[in-house]
């Protein structure tokens, strides 16, 4: 029966973010939720679960505001938790979130058997943290997932390339990251959110784990996209037309 990790992050909500009077992205009345891709690798572990049995083990860092993500991973049925919390693991850059990340899983979750995480996280979308994940455990990775299965101690996983569906073998232990398309998540109820509550969880302080490397990359400020148009008006003459055409070639349109 195998032993299934699944990996997911707080991020902000982005239906709450507004615009500043400056054009900033005003985050001062933001609620969190699990990103929507990691929702889909937790349901994921989940189905395994129910077709092969076993354990599976949420696994997260943040700072000590988002304790409450951890209720909300157990309420979608992984059975514990693995919480790094620390004040300066906010705005993590994915270098880091996976190093503390293997950090955890060398110390506290061996053996295991499945990593599962989401394709991208919902504020970054760098698309990194697992690729980098199994680099630091030195398993094999696979990506853009649509579908997985577990056989004969390997991960079978379908994945969408250019030329169509490829479907490719890891032995285990393995990382998989998956597309938002494999599952639709669960939405927990009542009784799954009363009983998060009496699961098993370990938190780690940053003192209890290795440091961290330096940030490569600092966000300097944010600010909302523009759109602005020309509302150039054409005619339908010989000229007007050979005006828009110019048009276009001064826009690189053509």
């Amino acid at each position: 029966m195998p032993t299934i990790i699944t990996c997911f992050k707080w991020v902000v909500d982005e239906s709450y973010i507004r615009q500043g009077t400056a054009g900033e992205l005003d985050f001062s009345v933001v609620d969190y939720r699990i990103s929507d891709y990691d929702r889909n690798a937790i349901e994921e572990a989940m189905r395994l679960k129910a077709i092969y049995g076993g354990e599976v083990l949420a696994l997260t860092a943040g700072v000590p505001e988002a304790t409450k993500s951890i209720k909300d991973a157990l309420s979608r049925g992984p059975d514990r938790a693995f919480f790094a919390v620390d004040p300066s693991f906010g705005g993590l850059e994915p270098a880091q979130t996976a190093a503390l990340l293997a950090a955890v899983v060398k110390a506290h979750i061996t053996p295991y058997d499945l990593i599962l995480c989401g394709e991208g996280s919902g504020d970054l979308y760098a698309q990194q943290v697992g690729p980098r994940l199994a680099e630091h455990l030195g398993i094999p990775s696979i990506s853009f997932v649509q579908k997985v299965d577990i056989q004969e101690g390997k991960v079978i996983a379908e994945r969408r390339v250019e030329e169509g569906i490829e479907v490719v073998a890891a032995t285990l232990p393995a990382l998989v990251t998956v597309l938002p398309d494999i599952n639709v998540p669960r939405i927990p109820g009542v009784k799954d959110t009363l009983m998060a509550s009496k699961k098993p969880v370990l938190s780690l302080k940053k003192e209890d784990l290795p440091p961290i490397p330096e940030p490569y990359l600092q966000t300097l400020e944010m600010k909302t996209a523009k759109l602005s148009r020309a509302c150039e008006k054409f005619g339908s003459d010989d000229a007007e037309i050979n005006r828009f055409l110019n048009a276009l070639r001064k826009k690189a349109a053509i």
